[in-house]
């Protein structure tokens, strides 16, 4: 279908203003900070404990967890008055607490006026161009799908958590479903090419499709990122002819700061080793250049798509009759 575009988003960092499990510490009346330092120290942990070897993108859902049953951080006891919460977190709770994530300026706005990109265009009209949105996230599917984007999301890849009922008949996450990491990331992004996320098709991502015959082409296929963790990533999508945008945030810290421009060092660092085609700010406002990179590169894909349809029309087509003399 060369007539749908995809603009796949990474998450956190991306277009939230932090990592999405802020509400969480929040809503549990702790810190974050000891909680993933906690985290950061597992591999070595286990590997010098039971010799073996972890997941490190992942193995902080186990800490979820744990932390879930009864005196941990997300414990039924630890939940706080202004958060309203009363259970252990379960998926119930991280779906609600999606709506308190803190995205960067502009997100809702660049998902709607991307998606009414070609409503009543007229360069484009009889074509049927579409976009489509997605979010590839090693973060809580069930948050992305409770915050503001989920209504203008066509699909989500995320971390699921498998639920298991307390003693007290409660809901509480006990067990990990299904897992993303920043390598199985470019399993999703073929699945979105082969049309293998789409129930109707029935297709497994691992069969063997013509390039011609798949759903979203990948030079139809935009990904969005904000670090060299999704090289990979960035590295399939570019292979197969897509575009990839980087976007930073610079540091809540004074200027004079070293810290201030790391984000964009490690951000620029992606573009001068050619992974990434554009590098912004994190602010999606019409008018930054986040907003015009990605609409018109939306547009610019429209176009080729537009003359490769009407070069092979033209082609394929016979002369008129003529007159005999």
């Amino acid at each position: 279908m060369k007539n749908v575009i995809a603009v796949v988003w990474d998450f956190d960092k991306t277009l939230v203003d932090g990592y999405m499990q802020d509400p969480i510490f929040d809503a549990y009346g702790c810190k974050g900070d000891p909680f993933w330092a906690e985290v950061n120290e597992l591999g070595a942990k286990y590997l010098e404990e039971q010799k073996v070897k972890i997941n490190r993108e992942t193995i902080y859902l186990n800490h979820f967890i744990n932390h879930a049953k009864d005196g941990g951080y997300f414990s039924k006891e630890k939940a706080t008055e202004a958060s309203k919460i009363t259970t252990p977190l379960n998926n119930a709770v991280l779906r609600n607490l999606g709506s308190k994530i803190k995205f960067y300026k502009g997100v809702e706005e660049i998902f709607k006026s991307t998606q009414k990109l070609f409503d009543d265009n007229k360069e484009f009209s009889g074509y049927g161009f579409s976009v489509e949105h997605y979010i590839v996230s090693t973060g809580f599917a069930e948050m992305i799908k409770g915050s503001i984007v989920a209504p203008y999301v066509k699909d989500i890849w995320g971390c699921e958590l498998i639920q298991s009922k307390t003693q007290d008949n409660e809901w509480i996450i006990s067990e990990i479903g299904y897992t993303i990491d920043n390598t199985s990331k470019t399993r999703a992004l073929f699945e979105i090419n082969k049309g293998a996320n789409i129930k109707e098709w029935n297709i497994d991502v691992n069969s063997s499709i013509p390039e011609k015959s798949r759903r979203i082409p990948f030079s139809n296929i935009i990904y969005i990122a904000d670090g060299p963790s999704d090289i990979p990533a960035f590295s399939v999508v570019k292979k197969g002819g897509g575009y990839t945008l980087g976007v930073y945030k610079l540091n809540d810290a004074k200027k004079d700061d070293e810290d201030y421009e790391a984000p964009f060092k490690q951000a620029k660092m992606l573009r001068d080793c050619n992974r990434i085609d554009m590098l912004v700010e994190a602010d999606y406002q019409e008018g930054t250049t986040a907003h015009l990179w990605i609409k018109n590169q939306i547009l610019d894909i429209a176009r080729k798509v537009k003359r490769e349809i009407e070069d092979e029309i033209n082609k394929n087509s016979s002369k008129p009759l003529q007159h005999l003399t």
